[in-house]
């Protein structure tokens, strides 16, 4: 992507949306719908920019998602920590972290599980922030 001038820096949402714009195939809808879930999964969430990526924030990092080649990531940062009982993760999982998911051209996204994940991952900072 094509960093936008120090003195001209945009916020992180602009950030978010030239990235997924600049795609311009199935991964910017398959992006699209991933950054739409999880903003509507609670009112604390807030968009971030780090790392060249989409970052999404609650009382700490919640998740990141990445677009390559043949796939897009959605990495949780305590996912190992959260109930999955949607079985949703399906990469990462040696990690003792992090965990993702991966969707592929074509594959559905299960906005009530992502949003399940995204809440959960906000409360478990809720609480961490607490001590």
């Amino acid at each position: 992507m094509k960093k936008p001038a120090p003195s001209n820096k945009p916020n992180a949402s602009l950030l978010i949306t030239m990235y997924i714009d600049e795609l311009g195939d199935w991964r910017s809808a398959t992006l699209t719908r991933l950054r739409e879930v999880i903003l509507s999964a609670g009112p604390d969430l807030t968009e971030a920019w780090k790392w060249d990526h989409p970052v999404w924030e609650a009382n700490g990092l919640v998740c990141v998602a990445g677009a390559f080649k043949g796939y897009v990531k959605l990495t949780f940062a305590k996912g190992a920590s959260l109930r999955d009982p949607k079985r949703l993760f399906n990469a990462s999982l040696e990690g003792k972290t992090w965990r993702a998911i991966d969707f592929h051209q074509g594959d559905k996204i299960d906005a009530a599980g992502i949003k399940a994940l995204v809440r959960d991952a906000a409360a478990l900072n809720a609480i961490a922030k607490r001590r």
